[in-house]
């Protein structure tokens, strides 16, 4: 592994700053989208049976969040839905950075690779040296293992954050339905 990311040179710089913020962006995601953090289960259960929870600290959920602007500003339906969308789309925060890296690493393993190539090729001389060819097929393999590796875990945590973030939002939407239909139906009675 030494050799890799030796034989990487000045590529290793891009391709770090890569694995960080996809390592950084996965672990906050999860943290964040967490049900406690987004849609409690108790307040979630109360609302679908059309009761009106009341939460201690409105802020510390989306769902809370949700609550209190439909208890303070008594929104139309609408208005409802709007705000809803806001809190889904505060769930997708920094997922583009991670759109970024998926595409950008094996981009840069790939700069890489054809700089290598490069190195090889471009001699004065009219054969490359064995050392020369040694360096430049190294950094070529090196800079396209590490854009593949930072790459493919990138995807896979991508695709569980956007599945986890769709599973949030249909759960928001329901909780708005419901309080929608909660105050149709106080308003017959």
């Amino acid at each position: 592994m030494n050799f890799v990311l030796e034989g990487a040179g000045v590529f290793i710089y891009p391709l770090g700053l890569c694995s960080f913020i996809a390592v950084f962006i996965i672990i906050e995601r999860l943290i964040a989208l967490r049900d406690s953090k987004v849609l409690p289960r108790g307040i979630t259960e109360e609302i679908i049976a059309g009761i009106l929870p009341d939460d201690e600290n409105p802020h510390a959920s989306s769902i809370g969040r949700i609550l209190y602007f439909y208890r303070k500003k008594n929104p139309d339906p609408e208005a409802l839905k709007a705000f809803a969308q806001l809190e889904m789309t505060r769930l997708e925060r920094g997922m583009y950075l991670l759109d970024v890296v998926i595409q950008a690493a094996p981009l840069l393993g790939l700069l890489g690779t054809v700089a290598g190539l490069v190195t090889v090729f471009a001699t004065e001389s009219a054969l490359p040296t064995p050392e020369t060819i040694a360096r430049g097929v190294g950094l070529a393999l090196s800079t396209t293992i590490l854009g593949l590796s930072i790459a493919i875990p990138s995807i896979l945590g991508n695709s569980f954050l956007n599945r986890k973030i769709d599973k949030l939002c249909a759960r928001i939407n329901i909780c708005v339905e419901r309080l929608i239909d909660t105050r149709a139906e106080d308003r017959k009675h």
